[in-house]
């Protein structure tokens, strides 16, 4: 675990560095889009832009690292995106900003899927999910920190946006002269959403049942508190609450599924999100919002990284970038879908359509995570990710030639027996 962070803080705080940045923007767009008298619905596509990027972005990224490496598809991605910052100041109608919105959800994807491929491929199985709570940590507290600062004052509108583009070059600089070294990198084969289906279901299935909550919580729950008569500032207060809460989590919840069958964790998670869910429809009262969607938190934000380390637990390394890539794929699929469903679920079942929803979905994470563990043990603690080399240079390079094809045909045989597994 040291080892580990002692390789990657870099990436650590370059990415904490984004996150504060990408927080502070997606809420400063909102509000500075209505003062310039856009509309609830232009602002929603604007808004919406971004998932629509992030589609794109994900199908790019892989090929990205394979062309020029980590650390400079990093700083290439960093870049476009604190162009698109400045952007948005210097100009003030819905078209360009909702150009530069779809350019950052093209790149930020990019950032997500070479951070998680780069952390995923220096863990070993027995501490990745501790590594990833830590990376999971930085995605829920940074948006909180983000959101924060537009409350300081701003004079002249240019200060916030000035700091967002700052912050995002700033992030570079770590990766650029720390001593940290990218992964070694492997020509990635091919992993859709077929493929990474065979060799984890739950991930796939999971990922974007539980992004589709992650969206409906985060858009929805301020809406929701200003509904029951919450102000501005105590509906957003009560998300910051929920981030954190969900940051904090983040860690020991990854601990525990370093040291049993990530599945069980997946479960009880999931049991979290569904009685809460059920208890907040049955208790409408203002005064447990507030705790409500906290616990909801607790259960719901801590799911993702704990699918997605189940699912690298089973992959070579040459499967590591892509498969990191299709996950961030299915992430942004279920994001569009709950950033649709979440308002509109609020009016549903007298108010409770919200509730009733975030428990569906605690219910379906958990029947489906029960129903993989009933029918598929655990797979193997392999230890570090294994790869799948090139023969050396020594002799005598026939005998290494059969001994590589013999480990190869062994290695594809398992895989042909137990994609299957969860």
């Amino acid at each position: 675990m040291i080892r580990a962070l002692n390789e990657s803080w870099a990436l650590f705080l370059g990415m904490l560095m984004l996150m504060v940045a990408n927080g502070l923007l997606a809420t400063l767009l909102t509000i500075r889009g209505a003062s310039l008298g856009f509309s609830d619905f232009t602002i929603s596509v604007m808004q919406a832009s971004y998932p629509l990027g992030a589609l794109a972005g994900t199908a790019m990224a892989p090929r990205l690292v394979e062309n020029v490496g980590h650390i400079r598809a990093f700083s290439a991605l960093a870049s476009l995106v604190s162009i698109a910052a400045i952007v948005h100041l210097l100009t003030s109608d819905a078209i360009s900003w909702s150009v530069m919105r779809f350019l950052g959800g093209f790149c930020y994807p990019g950032l997500y899927v070479i951070t998680e491929s780069w952390l995923n491929a220096k863990s070993e199985n027995n501490t990745r999910a501790q590594v990833l709570s830590l990376y999971f940590i930085i995605q829920l507290a940074g948006p909180a920190l983000g959101t924060a600062l537009v409350g300081f004052p701003d004079p002249t509108g240019n200060l916030l946006f000035g700091t967002v583009s700052i912050l995002i070059s700033l992030s570079i600089v770590p990766l650029l002269l720390s001593g940290n070294k990218a992964p070694d990198y492997t020509v990635p084969e091919r992993m859709p959403v077929t493929r990474l289906y065979k060799v984890s279901p739950i991930a796939v299935i999971g990922i974007v049942l539980v992004s589709i909550g992650v969206s409906a919580h985060y858009i929805t729950l301020p809406l929701y508190a200003l509904q029951q008569g919450f102000s501005a500032a105590q509906a957003s207060g009560a998300l910051v609450a929920a981030l954190i809460a969900g940051a904090v989590v983040q860690y020991p919840v990854g601990w525990i599924s370093d040291h049993t069958d990530r599945r069980y964790v997946v479960i009880g998670l999931g049991v979290i999100v569904l009685v809460s869910g059920l208890w907040m429809a049955a208790n409408t009262s203002p005064e447990y919002i507030v705790f409500g969607f906290v616990v909801i938190a607790i259960g719901l934000y801590p799911t993702y990284s704990i699918l997605t380390a189940h699912a690298n637990d089973q992959l070579r390394l040459s499967q590591i970038v892509p498969a990191s890539g299709t996950m961030v794929l299915l992430l942004n699929i279920g994001l569009l879908i709950g950033t649709i469903l979440g308002p509109n679920a609020i009016s549903l079942f007298g108010g409770r359509g919200l509730q009733f929803l975030l428990a569906s979905i605690g219910l379906s994470v958990a029947v489906i995570a029960l129903i993989r563990r009933v029918k598929v043990a655990a797979p193997a603690e392999t230890g570090e990710v294994q790869v799948v080399g090139i023969i050396g240079a020594t002799q005598p390079g026939v005998l290494q030639a059969e001994t590589l094809v013999q480990e190869e045909e062994a290695s594809f045989n398992e895989e042909a027996g137990t994609e299957g597994r969860a």
